[in-house]
């Protein structure tokens, strides 16, 4: 059982940024595409970022050249650097591992607000 930790969430003023972690058990991370993607209250989750085993990413669009997604092997973590935050990405922000299935982590909170 793969288990995904995410940290890094919080308050944060528009205009600032927050660096999102996501911890990953197992040691088969390198084979696994990872994501982030998020959700709003009312809305339904969405993607935000993907990274794949083999280092190619993908945005939303919403999220390009502010966000960028970077994954890190030898520390089994993936992360979600933000900036110029707005506060319509209040979200709840979720990290997602995919190979033979899709495991996801708990969820941390990112409210922008002044």
């Amino acid at each position: 059982q793969v288990q995904l930790v995410e940290s890094g969430g919080g308050l944060v003023q528009p205009g600032g940024s927050l660096r999102l972690s996501c911890a990953t058990s197992g040691n088969v991370f390198s084979l696994y595409a990872m994501g982030w993607y998020r959700q709003a209250p009312g809305k339904q989750r969405e993607l935000v970022a993907t990274v794949t085993k083999g280092g190619n990413t993908n945005y939303a669009d919403s999220v390009k050249g502010r966000f960028t997604i970077s994954r890190d092997n030898a520390k089994n973590t993936v992360y979600l650097q933000m900036n110029s935050l707005k506060p319509e990405d209040t979200a709840v922000y979720y990290c997602k591992a995919s190979w033979t299935r899709d495991y996801w982590g708990q969820g941390t909170q990112v409210t922008v607000s002044s």
